[in-house]
């Protein structure tokens, strides 16, 4: 059962932007409100990697290495949605984008913090 749903993925051009959405069924709400949420992605041939996360209040922050200062995540608990605005963006970031709920308030940072996930939505980036 998909409880994380992911938009906002297509084609972009190197240097350009896109930014990413994850949503849940209202019904979900309150299943995420009081968890850490991120960003994985997974390029082809490649192992799953951690984007971006961020804690249940949004206030503290994470990023990998090869995103960080291109990449900002962030929260509307009002609207129930995490989003990852890329910028910058490179041909090395194509690949499959996923959605995740951490498994506590706190921000996720590797593959073990994290309880559920979403479909993905794909990213691919032209040079």
């Amino acid at each position: 059962q998909v409880q994380l749903v992911e938009s906002g993925g297509g084609l972009a051009q190197a240097g350009g932007s896109l930014r990413l959405a994850c949503g849940t069924s209202r019904r979900e709400f309150f299943n995420y409100t009081n968890y850490g949420m991120g960003w994985f992605r997974q390029a082809p041939g490649k192992e799953r990697e951690i984007v971006a996360g961020l804690n249940w209040r949004g206030g503290s922050t994470s990023y990998g290495d090869s995103v960080r200062g291109r990449f900002a995540i962030s929260r509307n608990t009002a609207l129930n949605t995490v989003y990852l605005q890329m910028n910058n963006l490179r041909p090395e970031g194509t690949g499959v984008y996923s959605c995740a709920r951490g498994s506590c308030a706190a921000t996720p940072k590797t593959l073990q913090d994290i309880a559920s996930w979403g479909q993905g939505t794909q990213v691919t980036i032209s040079s």
